[in-house]
Order: C-alpha cells, then structure tokens, then sequence
C-alpha cells in the first residue's frame, strides 16, 4: 500500500476550494486531487503559485513538485466512474493510488443574492450533488470528510428586522422543527447536513460539517458582494448604489479564518454535527461600504435599490460553541480583512 496521502477536493477550484489547496500543500507533504468542471471556478493556471503542468490524459499534473492533480470534469461524472470502474485512478493516473484519505466536498451551484433568488432551481441542482457525493462516501469510505453547509440551512424566521438574533448550532435540531431555510440552497444544504449525520451515524464515516457565515477574501469573485463593492469604492462610486435599503446585516469572516477553523475541526471532530464559522458580530452593508469609502479617501451618497433582491435582513453566528469547546475565534479583525481585500481591488483596476 502506498504510503502517499492523497486528499480529494471537489470544487478546488472555487472561492473556498482553491484557498483550501493552498492551505493542504503549505501545511502537508501530500497530494492533492481537483476536480471542477469551471463552471465557476478559476483554472489553476490564474491562482497556483509558479504555474506549471504536464498533462497526463485528461488530467493536467500541476507544478514543480507535482502534488496537484486536477481534472476538469462534473463532480458527478466523476462519482459515477467510481461506481462503475473503482480503480479507474489508478489504471488511468496514479498506479499506486489505493483511497483518499480527506475529502473536502466544495461542489455546489453557488453564487450570490441573484443567483439564489434569481435561479432557485438550478441551485437545488446542489443535492444531486450532494447525494451522489454522500452514496460514494458512505460506500468508500475516505478517513475523514468535510462537508460544508452554510448559514443558509438556519431558519429565516430567525433572521427578521425585528430584532436581531445570533444564530447559534442548536438552532437546527433534526429531532424537532427544522423551521424553513433559505431558499432552495438553504434546502439543499440542510439536506446534505441531514445525510451527513446518517453518514456518521450510520455508516461509520468520519465527517465534519460546518456553517461559514458570509466568508470573503482577497481573490474572491466580483460576483460577490465584498469584492464588487470594494471595487466601485476604489472607483469612487457616487452616489453608491446598494441593493435592498443597505441596513440588512451579515457576520464576514475572513477567509484564512475559515481554513483555519476548518483545519482545526477535521483534526477534534467528527460526528456529523454541523459548527458555526463566523466572527459573531453583525455587520451592515452601509457600514460596509462607509468603510471601504473610508479607505478610498471620499464620502458619496449613498442610494439604496430597493427592488433589487437582499435576502434575510440580519444572519449572524453565535459563536460560543467554537469558543467554548476549541477555544477558536477569528484572527482577522473587520478592518483588516476588508483593507486586504481593498488593497486587492486596486491592483486589479491598475492593472485593468
């Protein structure tokens, strides 16, 4: 048997799963797998340091060391050749491929407000998905699974603009209520939570979940709200158009917060249960855009769109669980995590 770990990241190639490679090959010695059909997500070639690839295949072997695997393909397809052909890693790429050890399940049909209400539909292509991904789990058995839910699967009756509610683990209890999610891509990620759970309980398998919370970061896409508005306050955008009246809320949390907690909860947990990822503190999108115009130097007007979709008016964590049983809590501060990714939107619109 191989004593080469091999780790499998699907969707390696989005917000999350590309900062989650990078974070695998600083911390390990080992191999990482990608698959990602592109379909929002960035080829390598942008994002991994000192690119280089061989192709072998269908797969492009990815720099210097050679420790990056990435196959364009749907996570589907990818899945129904393991039930068809469980070798076929091995025959094609990696002759002494055995099993995964980690596997970190980013594929999703993601996108911001729009996407969610603009396309509800598409989006609950999410438990396809999910499903195909927990039947290959539960039958492979990797040594341990990440599942990322999201604070999408919390209750929107808890989320109202009558009075703003830290939204604590507890708060989802599959053994009452479930009170209603967000939209079909907080239906699909309950669900996936609730296979999760059947898939540790069950099954045997070693699988964490987690809740991020509004996750941002420096290389996030412009379809995101933190990026696009730290890039129309490097523009100086005036009057600055904000969608909904702008005083809805969300808890941002950095990225490297995320991977860290990630980290964290793959080495102590296990049991299927589903944990918070968020800063704890409730933060307005006119806030937002009054720090990021901060930092640009000018004070616009500021003028709210309120037929445009906005979501929830307030979603954030109680982070207390974290806290108490790991002693986690988030590095990067608000302000230093929003100049990061102003700093980030400069240099894009210099070099544009």
């Amino acid at each position: 048997m191989s004593l080469m770990k091999y780790h499998l990241v699907s969707g390696g190639c989005g917000f999350v799963g590309r900062n989650m490679v990078k974070r695998l090959l600083q911390t390990t010695s080992d191999t990482v797998f990608i698959v990602d059909d592109l379909s929002t997500g960035i080829h390598p070639s942008r994002w991994f340091p000192s690119y280089t690839m061989r192709r072998l295949g269908e797969v492009e072997i990815i720099g210097t060391e050679e420790r990056v695997y990435f196959l364009k393909e749907d996570f589907r397809d990818f899945l129904f050749r393991f039930r068809h052909e469980p070798d076929f890693i091995a025959k094609k790429w990696i002759p002494d491929f055995v099993a995964f050890h980690d596997v970190y399940h980013f594929a999703a049909i993601v996108g911001g407000r729009a996407k969610i209400e603009g396309d509800p539909m598409m989006v609950a292509l999410d438990l396809s998905i999910d499903a195909e991904f927990f039947h290959w789990v539960c039958t492979h058995k990797p040594a341990r699974v990440l599942y990322p839910s999201s604070s999408a699967a919390y209750p929107v009756n808890l989320q109202t603009s009558q009075g703003a509610v830290a939204l604590k683990e507890s708060d989802i209890d599959f053994e009452k209520n479930l009170g209603t999610p967000d939209m079909t891509y907080g239906w699909s990620k309950l669900t996936g939570e609730f296979l999760a759970r059947i898939a540790a309980r069950h099954y045997g398998v070693r699988v964490v979940c987690i809740r991020p919370f509004s996750g941002y970061g420096e290389d996030q896409d412009l379809t995101y709200p933190v990026p696009a508005i730290a890039a129309r306050a490097a523009r100086k955008e005036d009057p600055f158009e904000v969608w909904g009246t702008g005083k809805q809320g969300r808890d941002f949390v950095h990225i490297d917060d995320v991977i860290d907690c990630i980290q964290l909860l793959m080495d102590n947990t296990g049991d299927g249960s589903a944990y918070n990822i968020g800063s704890g503190r409730l933060t307005s999108f006119i806030e937002l855009i009054q720090l990021f115009c901060r930092f640009a130097g000018y004070s616009p007007v500021i003028k709210a769109l309120t037929d445009k979709p906005m979501g929830v008016y307030s979603r954030y964590a109680d982070m207390s669980l974290m806290e108490n049983r790991f002693g986690w809590k988030p590095k990067i501060s608000l302000e230093e995590g929003m100049r990061r990714v102003y700093e980030a939107a400069c240099r894009r619109i210099s070099e544009e």
